[in-house]
């Protein structure tokens, strides 16, 4: 049975004010909660509907508060048009940023859709970079929508927030930057110790980032399209960086 206050408090962690008072945040769906009980965050309340339950008990071996919930319970305290069977709560992880030496990262300003932040966070996943570095005010990496879009990949994957330009200038690492006039990726060799920088999705990168790049590089364009979305320009970069090193 759903509590009035629990509703109140999974209900608040929609929002990124609460989200960050509580250090708390939401995973939902049956894909995303599995990779969350693999992992080593921390999971505080598991609200599940039975069916869910019966299935997966045995499999949670971690102290957490389960709360046996009904399809229309599940509902309100979703962010979901169709929940899907079970909600967590986790708390947030409290990485160390540092220049990751001899890694390739990825550096993300101003990055706005949530979408394409879940899914480079999944690319970064799939071809094994461990970090993406983001400006302050790129979307929030705990933002359901984010989290939801990252198919678990959120476990394995560490976001860091700073001053981009800052962390640029202190670090060694080379840094190719993906912009409209820059070098072929194709014809670019390319460096273990990077960091592969993406910009805005209408705007770009910055001024001020722009003059931190020490490789511009873009993907040629053979036919009209404007531009490329930028989660699928990190898909492309990132075969480039890294596919080619296989």
């Amino acid at each position: 049975m759903l509590s009035k206050f629990q509703v109140k408090f999974v209900k608040s962690l929609h929002q990124k004010k609460a989200r960050n008072s509580t250090h708390q945040f939401i995973v939902e769906g049956e894909k995303n909660v599995s990779e969350l009980l693999q992992s080593d965050l921390t999971v505080n309340f598991l609200f599940a509907l039975p069916e869910w339950l019966n299935n997966n008990n045995a499999k949670i071996d971690k102290p957490i508060e389960i709360i046996e919930v009904n399809e229309k319970e599940l509902a309100q305290i979703s962010t979901q048009i169709s929940p899907n069977k079970v909600l967590a709560v986790a708390e947030m992880p409290r990485y160390a940023l540092s220049h990751f030496e001899t890694s390739t990262v990825i550096g993300l300003e101003n990055i706005q859709d949530p979408g394409n932040l879940g899914t480079i966070i999944r690319l970064a996943d799939w071809y094994g970079i461990k970090h993406i570095i983001c400006s302050e005010d790129t979307v929030d990496v705990y933002n359901p929508k984010v989290i939801n879009s990252t198919m678990g990949s959120f476990c394995r994957v560490q976001v860091h927030y700073t001053d981009l330009k800052a962390y640029i200038r202190l670090s060694q690492k080379l840094v190719y930057g993906m912009v409209l006039d820059g070098f072929s990726i194709y014809a670019t060799l390319f460096d273990a110790n990077s960091m592969i920088l993406f910009g805005n999705e209408s705007q770009g990168l910055s001024d001020n980032i722009m003059s931190a790049i020490t490789h511009p590089i873009t993907i040629p364009r053979i036919g009209k399209a404007e531009s490329l979305n930028v989660a699928v320009a990190a898909a492309i970069a990132c075969d480039n960086f890294l596919g080619r090193r296989l």
